[in-house]
């Protein structure tokens, strides 16, 4: 399957972390809710995507996931940079943004809300705890929560 297809059922995964990333779409997986997951590695991967960015080439938003996890600490370009970018754009500042980073730095948590960020959630470090997290943000983000198209 092409991921540019149903992209409004697609969740972003923004996560530079191997086991973090495996975690997380384990535990969405386990949901059974259908959504497509995209795992990105970087803050660079994410702005590509998300904009489908090519170098010469003029920026069009064609990738608009129905949710976006975005670390903070992220190489490249880091979380913080990625999420003023989408909530900068008319057509992406709509789409809920999670932050799930290990950084408990008020700073960080204060500057993601003034940027627009709809989630702060701090990644707990017991296993069973972060899939439980896990599971609540997507039930929540993905069955609950309505944005408009």
């Amino acid at each position: 399957m092409d991921i540019r297809e149903n992209q409004c059922d697609t969740v972003v995964l923004v996560e530079d972390n191997p086991d973090d990333a495996e975690l997380t779409m384990r535990s969405l997986n386990s949901l059974q809710l259908g959504n497509q997951i995209i795992w990105l590695k970087d803050g660079t991967e994410a702005i590509n995507y998300l904009f489908d960015q090519q170098p010469g080439q003029s920026r069009r938003v064609s990738n608009r996931p129905k949710l976006i996890l975005l670390d903070l600490k992220l190489p490249k370009v880091n979380g913080i940079e990625v999420l003023k970018r989408i909530k900068s754009d008319d057509q992406m500042k709509t789409v809920p943004v999670v932050v799930m980073t290990s950084s408990n730095e008020s700073v960080d948590l204060k500057t993601c809300y003034e940027l627009g960020v709809n989630s702060f959630v701090t990644k707990p470090i017991n296993y069973q705890e972060f899939i439980e997290a896990t599971k609540n943000i997507g039930l929540y983000w993905l069955l609950v929560n309505q944005v408009p198209n």
